[in-house]
């Protein structure tokens, strides 16, 4: 199900060149490079929804990236790029006026299991979380997610973060 080693080198080119100097692109242009590779993977392939809806979202347009990333999702991404989709997906839900479904997208995510993402989804839902009038539990997702790469304390910092959303 995952594209081959030259397929993911030609796509992390592609993405590399247009990170290094955005600003450069035609957007349209860009859109049609990384549909030119996705078509190599098929229709139905899900990295193939998950790279044009990083396309459009890398141009602005989370109306036309959402509907990508729900498709990827449907078709079964996996891994990183399934957490991706997720992140992504609700970062451009709160953008288009839908805190409420990226908070509910994001907590389960958080809820499944761990790995190099956990501080983006702990981010992209504390600033998800604010939209929706939550503040106090913002800050504390994100200064628990800060605490553990503090160099010093690691504890009180954590300890403050729960007391934030503790009952008094």
């Amino acid at each position: 199900m995952n594209p081959n080693a030259d397929w993911e080198q030609r796509n992390a080119d592609l993405w590399a060149a247009f990170n290094a100097a955005p600003d450069d692109w035609d957007e349209e242009e860009f859109r049609q490079r990384v549909g030119v590779l996705a078509d190599e993977l098929g229709p139905d392939h899900p990295v193939a929804a998950f790279e044009r809806a990083c396309a459009w979202d890398s141009t602005g347009h989370s109306d036309k990236a959402v509907p990508l990333y729900r498709r990827a999702l449907e078709l079964g991404i996996d891994g990183i790029p399934r957490r991706r989709s997720v992140i992504q997906m609700s970062s451009s839900l709160r953008n288009m006026g839908q805190p409420e479904e990226s908070v509910r997208l994001l907590t389960v995510e958080r809820e499944r299991g761990s790995d190099e993402l956990d501080d983006a989804v702990s981010a992209t839902l504390a600033l998800a979380l604010t939209s929706v009038g939550r503040e106090r539990e913002a800050v504390s997702i994100a200064v628990g997610a800060l605490a553990k790469h503090l160099p010093r304390y690691q504890r009180s910092m954590a300890n403050y973060a729960r007391l934030l959303v503790e009952p008094d």
